[in-house]
């Protein structure tokens, strides 16, 4: 199985002082798992695009730090340089590579820029498939005017209030996090000193001007040559080979040629595949011609089956001749798939025009979902540790009074652990099915049953739970303390049938489902 993979490139506001960037990239390589795959620093545009990649809570932990590091060392006051920027950490796009959604994308960057508001105190603009608002899907728009007019303008112009954070710009400056396709960040430059016959082909090649779509160009300055520097935002639109054969006749035009160019950062290889066939015609050329691409498909695939081959299911383990994982970690289980539905509606509301009103609602009830569901699959392991560790303890030796009373000191303190973890699952149930309820209530119709179903699973989570604790109270030699768990146990089963009576009432209100009482 491949393992699942986001892309991150952020962009630095500084590449005059390599000891700073080494800082920022230190930082970043800090945290398990992350692999830089790639750093270009650019002295006129005084900017650092770094590249790295690996699981997506691992780039999550990276890019925060990467950013806190930036605000400790970058001052926007004192920056200069060619490149437009807002902020010390100017733009932070995540790119799904393996096994993951540009939707999980989305919600990395949300997660993330809520953070750095709250946290840091930083501003923080969504972009690309993260916006918030149409005309914040550009970065453009939200660059405009740069980090000085932002400064004065925020706080006094609600279109220039953030998405996360103060609406107030400190030496940080303001950060722009989203989610995108591959972008490909590169120059071209030209064979003369005239700044200007870069910025009229840059004015005709980009798309905001009647250019190539999805192409975005500016004309600067760059070694004492003049460079048309372009973001090419969806390479299958316009390939590199189209634009830069443009820009060819273009500087012609203006009685010059190119003199070379350059790729910032990465590119994906099919890019370049792109170039190569259409510069050599290949009319009938297939991908699985490239030596490369079929060795690793056939690695990956042996890769995939040796994985299948050695790894058992959670229900396989379930249903193996062992104490453990049982009763309590399938509650827990149950009450993680409940809680993965209700983020499920949520997610197949979000993005939908005929739901737009309760867009940011269902952002909430999505953070909800997942806090809760990351909650019950930690249980999940840690309830079968606790019986295990139940087990152990009741093997202890007795020979004499001092192992004696060891041993029952260790079974008590089990014996709680094994009641907690069920009960802290039992607990959150009436949250799940609060939130099954508002899903049903606000979120697509097309996904009702599946509200409903999170609902039934949330109430079997509760009962299979409440067994666990009842069953492991009555092995507590403290009996007030196990009467205590169980009277909690019927004040929350109370709570229990009260949002589950709510749910089968939106269920029939809303699209006349039956759902058993």
């Amino acid at each position: 199985m491949t393992a699942a993979l986001i892309e991150c490139i952020p962009n630095f506001s500084e590449a005059r002082r390599p000891e700073i960037v080494q800082k920022i990239i230190t930082e970043i390589q800090s945290v398990p798992g992350i692999h830089v795959l790639d750093k270009h620093s650019d002295l006129d545009h005084n900017r650092t695009v770094v590249t790295f990649i690996g699981s997506p809570n691992a780039v999550e932990k990276a890019a925060f730090q990467g950013i806190v590091e930036a605000a400790k060392w970058i001052d926007l006051d004192e920056h200069q340089g060619a490149h437009p920027r807002i902020g010390a950490t100017d733009v932070v796009p995540f790119v799904p590579i393996a096994e993951v959604t540009m939707e999980e994308c989305v919600e990395l960057a949300r997660r993330l820029g809520k953070r750095v508001g709250e946290e840091l105190e930083i501003p923080v603009y969504l972009y690309e498939e993260a916006a918030t608002r149409p005309e914040r899907q550009n970065l453009e728009n939200i660059r405009k005017g740069q980090y000085e007019t932002l400064k004065e303008e925020m706080g006094k112009n609600p279109e220039r209030d953030p998405d996360f954070g103060p609406k107030k710009v400190g030496k940080a400056g303001a950060t722009v996090i989203g989610a995108r396709q591959p972008l490909i960040a590169f120059n071209v430059y030209l064979a003369t000193n005239e700044v200007s016959i870069a910025q009229k082909i840059a004015r005709v090649v980009r798309q905001s001007n009647g250019g190539f779509k999805c192409v975005k160009a500016m004309g600067v300055m760059v070694d004492g040559r003049a460079q048309v520097s372009m973001n090419l935002t969806n390479y299958r639109q316009s390939s590199i080979a189209r634009v830069v054969e443009f820009v060819r006749r273009e500087a012609q035009r203006h009685g010059t040629v190119i003199h070379h160019t350059e790729l910032v950062g990465l590119t994906p290889q099919e890019s370049l595949i792109d170039a190569a066939v259409w510069y050599l015609q290949l009319d009938q050329f297939d991908s699985k011609q490239i030596l490369e691409r079929r060795l690793f498909e056939v690695q990956t695939e042996t890769g995939a089956q040796a994985v299948a081959a050695v790894e058992p299911s959670f229900l396989d383990q379930l249903g193996a001749a062992t104490p453990t994982p049982g009763g309590g970690s399938a509650s827990a289980f149950t009450a993680a798939e409940a809680a993965a539905l209700v983020a499920m509606v949520a997610r197949l509301t979000v993005g939908k025009k005929k739901y737009a009103d309760v867009e940011n609602d269902m952002w909430h009830f999505i953070e909800q979902a997942d806090r809760l569901r990351k909650s019950y699959e930690k249980a999940e392991v840690d309830d079968a540790n606790a019986f295990n560790a139940l087990m152990a303890a009741m093997k202890a030796p007795k020979d004499n009074e001092e192992q004696q009373k060891k041993r029952s000191s260790a079974i008590e303190k089990a014996t709680i652990r094994a009641i907690e973890v069920p009960f802290s699952v039992a607990e959150s149930i009436p949250e799940v099915l609060h939130l099954a309820g508002l899903v049903a209530s606000k979120g697509n119709v097309n996904a009702i049953s599946d509200a409903g179903t999170a609902g039934a699973l949330a109430r079997a989570a509760f009962i299979g739970a409440a067994l666990n604790v009842n069953t492991n109270s009555a092995g507590m030699e403290n009996p007030s303390l196990a009467e205590k768990y169980l009277r909690k146990l019927q004040v929350i089963e109370t709570k229990v049938c009260k949002e589950y009576a709510s749910l089968q009432k939106i269920l029939t209100e809303r699209s006349n489902l039956w759902m058993p009482g």
